[in-house]
């Protein structure tokens, strides 16, 4: 496996110099290379804006590529706890990494701030925390939409691993509520070259909508083969699609697209009385002026809105413990639990002790693809 390894300047001086002082210590992995790469790039480029210091603390950021295994990604959680004693874990974009981190995280009583909307049973997040809307919360936005467009029926095609399938659960409860039935449901792997006849069983279904669940330029590999086959109904993608790998890889078959998104993709479009305008488009102008016009990202809104979760928390916990200590890693958890309501770019964030979640229904904005760029809906 490729290791990136990434130090703040600033950190990696004052070790340098032998400082006795702890440093502040965040281990985050993230896949650099393999299937979900586009969302992790993102993400490191964003933490490559992050500020040195937190409080008034020295930061040390490690950023470890788990190349979409999670294999990996468990090796690089438990390199954090064990070797590096980090203070916070954060990671992987990768559904099907961040949900085995969690156990390396809960077992070491470490917070592990998950980029991905990673679902875990009943009692076992008491360690993680998400920074991405719950696919619940986006498929309210989704379905609200559809119900305005008279969609009645859908056809479902996703990944098989656990964000696939959490979203057609979770996508499946919303719509029947709502009176849309899910008709014709079909599944491809990560990795899958080709969904062709996943594909031709959909059409033949010819639902009113198609509801695609796949992330980054993987995203536009599905959505290509339903319009190839003959498909014209509106075709919806999920929040793991918003970016704009999936206009420049899929052209013209994405025109129309509907996607569901965090707020921060389209900060200008927001109305002023949106709570996450002034934020989003801090982010957006800071991250546009590192990377270029037109490369914000889902993602690298979720690196940013972690750093504005860290320097809300940090000051809290440093009240009752020192960083590399247990003491200062319960009281981060702590301090997550009772931050009460955080305006960040991707919405409105209010962690609890019962929901590790924070965001509310209305959080999701639903975008569609106009002349290769967004517009919202």
């Amino acid at each position: 496996m490729k290791t990136i390894k990434t130090l703040i300047a600033t950190a990696v001086a004052v070790l340098a110099a032998g400082a006795a002082q702890a440093d502040i210590t965040i281990g985050v992995s993230l896949p650099l290379t393999g299937p979900a790469s586009g969302l992790g790039i993102p993400a490191n480029n964003q933490i490559k804006l992050w500020p040195s210091t937190i409080a008034g603390e020295k930061m040390r950021v490690i950023v470890l590529d788990d190349a979409t295994d999670p294999t990996n990604g468990v090796k690089n959680a438990k390199r954090f706890v064990t070797d590096e004693k980090v203070d916070i874990i954060m990671g992987s974009v990768a559904t099907p990494v961040a949900i085995p981190m969690a156990g390396v995280a809960a077992e070491a009583e470490t917070v592990q701030l998950s980029f991905s909307p990673a679902v875990l049973p009943p009692g076992k997040d008491g360690w993680t925390f998400r920074m991405p809307q719950s696919n619940a919360v986006m498929a309210h936005a989704m379905i609200g939409l559809m119900k305005k467009q008279g969609v009645k029926t859908v056809g479902f095609l996703g990944y098989t691993d656990a964000y696939g399938e959490s979203w057609l659960k979770d996508f499946t409860a919303e719509a029947e509520k709502n009176g849309i039935k899910v008709v014709a449901a079909e599944r491809f792997a990560r990795s899958d070259t080709s969904v062709t006849a996943q594909a031709l069983k959909l059409v033949a279904a010819n639902p009113d909508a198609m509801l695609i669940v796949a992330s980054g330029s993987g995203a536009a590999m599905p959505h290509m083969a339903v319009v190839e086959r003959g498909y014209k109904g509106k075709i919806y993608q999920t929040h793991a699609a918003a970016s704009r790998d999936l206009m420049r890889v899929g052209g013209k078959a994405v025109e129309g697209a509907y996607v569901v998104s965090g707020p921060a993709v389209i900060a200008e479009q927001l109305p002023d009385s949106h709570p996450s305008k002034k934020v989003a488009i801090s982010f957006v102008q800071q991250y546009e002026k590192a990377y270029g016009l037109g490369s914000r990202n889902q993602f690298a809104g979720h690196a940013y809105d972690a750093m504005l979760v860290m320097e809300k928390i940090v000051p809290m916990a440093l009240k009752k413990a020192k960083p590399g200590t247990k003491e200062f890693r319960a009281a981060l958890r702590d301090a997550m639990e009772t931050m009460g309501r955080t305006v960040v770019s991707h919405g409105v964030l209010n962690w609890t002790k019962d929901d590790h979640w924070g965001y509310t229904p209305e959080t999701g904005v639903m975008l569609k693809v106009v002349n290769g760029d967004w517009k919202v809906e």
